[in-house]
This record gives C-alpha cells, sequence and structure tokens, in this order.
C-alpha cells in the first residue's frame, strides 16, 4: 500500500523516472541485497538522466537543424573531400562555442556543408547549447516583414538568445541595402558573446560581393571573418551520387521490362 502511495506521489510530482526505477527496483528482489543509499542513488540516477535526454531531445527539436541526425562521428574523412580529423576533433568539444567564435563552411553543392552544419549543431545540443537555424534569405524576409508589422524588434530579442546561431545558404542572392542593415543588426547583436555559424558556396574571399553597400560589408565580415574557424569541405556531389543510385534500379526495372516485350 505504502509502495503504490509513494509511487502515486511520485508521479503527481512528475518524477515518472524515479517512479520506475523505484517499482523496477521492488520488482527485483536481488535489490534488497543492496544498501539503500546505493538504490536511492540508482533512483535519483535514473531521473536525472531523463531530465537530460529530455532536454537534449528539446534543443534538438528547437534548433531546428536541417538533418538532425547528423552526428560528428559519421563525418566521412575520405581524402576527396578534404576534411581533416584533427580539424574536428578540435572543434568537437564545442569550446569555440563557449568562447563566442564563429565556424565558417564553404564549399561547392552537395559537398557536405549542410551535413557538417547540422553535425555540429547537433552536437552543441548534445552538449547542452542552445542552437538555432535559418536560411539566410528567408531570415532576412522575415526581418523585412518584421519592420512593417512590428516584430523587427521581437525577431532580433529572439535571434540574441541561442548559444549557436546558425546561417545556411549565404550568398545565393544578392542582399539590398535595407537587408545589409538588418544582417549587420544581428551579427552586431552577437559579436563577442555568442557564435555563428554559416555556410556558403562562394569562397569567403567572393563574400563582399552579395552585400549591395559595401560599408555595411566591411563591418559584417569584420565581425564574423577575423575571428572565425574554416572548413572546406571538396569533391563530387554527394547528391549527384545519391541521384545516380537511385536511378540505377530504375533503370534496371526498364531493361527488364524491355526485355520481357521483345
Amino acid at each position: 500500500m505504502m509502495i503504490n502511495q509513494t509511487m502515486e506521489q511520485l508521479g503527481a510530482m512528475k518524477l515518472n523516472a524515479m517512479s520506475q526505477e523505484y517499482r523496477r527496483q521492488q520488482e527485483l528482489s536481488a535489490m534488497q541485497e543492496l544498501p539503500f543509499d546505493d538504490r536511492f542513488g540508482m533512483i535519483v540516477d535514473n531521473q536525472w538522466r531523463a531530465r537530460k535526454d529530455s532536454k537534449i531531445k528539446k534543443l534538438i527539436k528547437v534548433a531546428n537543424l536541417k538533418e538532425p541526425s547528423a552526428c560528428l562521428e559519421d563525418i566521412d574523412y575520405d581524402p576527396v573531400h578534404n576534411i581533416a580529423k584533427v580539424q574536428i576533433a578540435q572543434l568537437s568539444d564545442c569550446q569555440w562555442i563557449q568562447n563566442g567564435l564563429n565556424l565558417i563552411v564553404t564549399g561547392l553543392t552537395g559537398t557536405g556543408k549542410t551535413y557538417l552544419m547540422s553535425a555540429f549543431g547537433r552536437e552543441a545540443c548534445m552538449r547542452g547549447y542552445s542552437v538555432k537555424t535559418y536560411r539566410v534569405n528567408r531570415l532576412l524576409t522575415d526581418l523585412a516583414i518584421g519592420r512593417g508589422d512590428g516584430s523587427y524588434n521581437k525577431l532580433i530579442q529572439e535571434l540574441k538568445k541561442p548559444d549557436l546561431l546558425i546561417l545556411d545558404d549565404f550568398g545565393m542572392a544578392a542582399i539590398e541595402p535595407s537587408a545589409c542593415r538588418d544582417l549587420l543588426e544581428v551579427i552586431d547583436e552577437r559579436y563577442g558573446r555568442k557564435s555563428i555559424a554559416i555556410s556558403a558556396q562562394l569562397p569567403v574571399s567572393k563574400w563582399i560581393e552579395v552585400f549591395t553597400d559595401a560599408t555595411i560589408a566591411d563591418a559584417i565580415l569584420d565581425r564574423i571573418v577575423h575571428n572565425a574557424y574554416r572548413l572546406y569541405p571538396q569533391g563530387p556531389s554527394k547528391r549527384t551520387n545519391l541521384n545516380a543510385a537511385l536511378e540505377e534500379p530504375k533503370k534496371k526495372e526498364g531493361d527488364k521490362h524491355q526485355t520481357d516485350v521483345i
């Protein structure tokens, strides 16, 4: 009776993991041989791990990663991709996020930029950092709309919060003067305090050409580039390889069908 009441009380306090472990211990007679402190430690540890796992899942969901299952352990280090294990290892502890530094990943389409960004974003979440991902063009559109409907300041405040702000697909279109100012506002609010990770097809040397306001471009690049780690994935497009793999079965099916008709 007392056991049921205890588990009901734990459930009422939303300590479900503690309740589950307590029930497990009651059902396993061998547990009675352990000291009370050991058993209680196991109960508390079960709740702690459940809370931690729940927090990580929430952080990954909020991060809006383009590839939420990406992880650093699965990075392809084939020399053709130009990704150094040493550099990934140095960045894997996310100390650069703790220090408010930036990460830049540049390379042609299909070389794995998005995967790398998502992998670092997921690793940051696993370590308890908050992350948020935006496509640059979409973000600038939202900021422009915000100026008109009064939500601009709220969005800027939201962009200040995450420990890591991931800006994907930079440089896909020219950035107009008003958008240049909006982007500078975002960068300036985070400069020296919170990290930014940017992916782009264009090499950094050509980024200035994306901005229509050269003065603002200098200010933005000065705040991003000079305190950033850089990765340069290369090699053949992984999307092309994937498409070829998907098309091959179709081709074989077509050949077989043609043979049957003949």
